[in-house]
């Protein structure tokens, strides 16, 4: 199985918001970042702040996909 961040980016589009500034609302790094848009697994920590600056859920911005 692989994750998806695709619902994340959407998200982020449709808050008109930047990969940047997602960084500095979650405190999260730019190399974070980078495994997320490489589809790397990240940390739950990692998710749990993405989630809190977007206030969402996990579900709401990744999802498990077939290879």
């Amino acid at each position: 199985m692989k994750v998806s961040y695709k619902k994340l980016w959407k998200m982020l589009i449709d808050q008109d918001m930047k990969k940047r500034d997602l960084e500095k609302a979650a405190g999260i790094s730019h190399y974070t970042i980078n495994k997320l848009n490489h589809g790397d697994n990240v940390t739950t920590d990692v998710l749990g702040k993405i989630c809190m600056a977007l206030n969402c859920t996990i579900d709401d911005i990744m999802e498990f996909v077939d290879e």
